[in-house]
């Protein structure tokens, strides 16, 4: 009885012990600068959560490949003004998407009148994936509208913050800064599989940003499946 008693707890323990593999940490930066508007701040919180809310970009979250997906979110701007929005989650099944996109929209902006200290940023998203789920893929998703204006650039936080494996892609808001497409493109993108989306102002954002979740999510190289419906006509 006691050996049967034994095997039972050890059955039922296991599930527990066993750890689902993760496939991929997505880490979402947001630009809060000062440039950067109350009405852009919100078409960016609720772009990210409608996209997260996607049915195409929910499919490839919890059934794109084996193991999870595991999300977080912070806001940058100045020196020392990053956030963390929505700290590290599974993304494990619908509830937990719902949850995350929750947080996204329910929390409130952390800075206004602070330049754009990308290099700053980005020493911060490599920081925070050094705490992030043990996972397959390692990407940080950079969005703004501006280029580096304050501190350092993200070429010296390449080669001082731990990036190694680490995949940067950006999603450049087009509108502001007439060089924003062209830093992203030379500066800002980094890693194995690394790419540039824009957004035609923040208005697009939504529609850049599903697009965005698209590739990530899946791994797609340019010319691969195609994108989601949220970038197809009507």
């Amino acid at each position: 009885m006691v050996r049967l008693l034994c095997l039972l707890t050890m059955l039922w323990a296991a599930p527990a012990a066993a750890q689902t593999p993760c496939r991929l940490a997505l880490l979402l930066a947001l630009d809060v600068s000062s440039s950067v508007d109350a009405e852009e701040h919100e078409l960016q919180k609720a772009g990210i959560a409608a996209s997260l809310n996607d049915p195409d970009i929910r499919h490839a979250i919890l059934n794109g490949g084996p193991g999870t997906v595991a999300l977080a979110v912070y806001e940058w701007s100045g020196r020392r003004q990053s956030a963390v929005v929505q700290d590290w989650t599974l993304l494990t099944d619908a509830g937990a998407i719902e949850r995350a996109a929750g947080q996204i929209m329910g929390t409130a902006r952390s800075e206004t009148r602070f330049p754009t200290a990308m290099g700053y940023a980005l020493g911060f998203g490599a920081t925070m994936l050094r705490r992030a789920p043990d996972c397959t893929r390692r990407v940080i998703d950079v969005s703004g509208d501006g280029i580096t204006n304050d501190g350092f650039g993200p070429e010296l936080a390449y080669r001082h913050f731990p990036f190694d494996g680490v995949t940067v892609n950006g999603l450049a808001v087009l509108g502001a800064d007439p060089q924003v497409q062209d830093y992203y493109q030379d500066f800002v993108r980094h890693g194995p599989g690394a790419f540039v989306e824009t957004a035609e102002g923040y208005a697009g954002f939504r529609r850049a940003m599903t697009r965005k979740l698209f590739r990530e999510i899946n791994d797609m190289q340019v010319g691969g499946r195609a994108l989601p419906h949220a970038d197809r006509p009507g």
